[in-house]
């Protein structure tokens, strides 16, 4: 049944991986942000989950994007995997998941960079991550071989909605006032 297909199976297999984590990563993500995140411990361990969830995404990703040049069927070659909107098959969903997966890249690594870049401009790069689980939402309806199925649809709403409400609850936190005199 699967003979020849095994990198297919791989790259959808390493796909629903990569929505799981990069979703679980956004949530996290959104929850910190929001300020909801809870006392300083379970902070912290919400911000290693992040950090963890980040990186396996970006394994995902990558095994995803890789595994499809084995692909018999498809034959993307190392371009079409690379440049977006290059690929034959459905190239609009496939270059916004490429995009996608170069966005998740360069934001998810930012990370080991925010001394250099500066807190700040780091911060307001990281902001655009929920931008990588919207893209990843599209390439997965538009392009997925499961995106007609229940199971995935049902995850990608109990996904979508708590994730909405959390950025809708980040852009509308209150920033903090400082007290006089109070170090940064």
């Amino acid at each position: 049944m699967t003979e020849g297909h095994e990198f297919w199976l791989v790259s959808r297999s390493a796909g629903v991986v990569a929505l799981v984590t990069v979703a679980v990563s956004v949530l996290i993500g959104l929850t910190l942000a929001a300020g909801l995140g809870g006392p300083p411990q379970r902070r912290r361990a919400l911000v290693a989950i992040h950090e963890q969830t980040a990186l396996a995404s970006l394994i995902a990703i990558a095994v995803h994007g890789l595994a499809l040049l084995g692909d018999g069927f498809l034959k993307p070659g190392l371009a079409g995997i690379a440049i977006p909107f290059l690929i034959d098959f459905k190239p609009v969903y496939v270059g916004l998941g490429i995009i996608a997966g170069y966005l998740a890249a360069a934001l998810g690594l930012s990370f080991y960079a925010r001394r250099r870049i500066g807190g700040k401009r780091w911060r307001n790069l990281h902001r655009a991550t929920p931008v990588v689980y919207v893209l990843g939402l599209i390439h997965t309806l538009g392009a997925g071989t499961d995106a007609e199925s229940t199971w995935l649809r049902a995850f990608m709403f109990a996904t979508a909605v708590p994730a909405a409400a959390l950025l809708v609850a980040r852009l509308t936190k209150q920033k903090k006032p400082r007290l006089k005199g109070a170090k940064a």
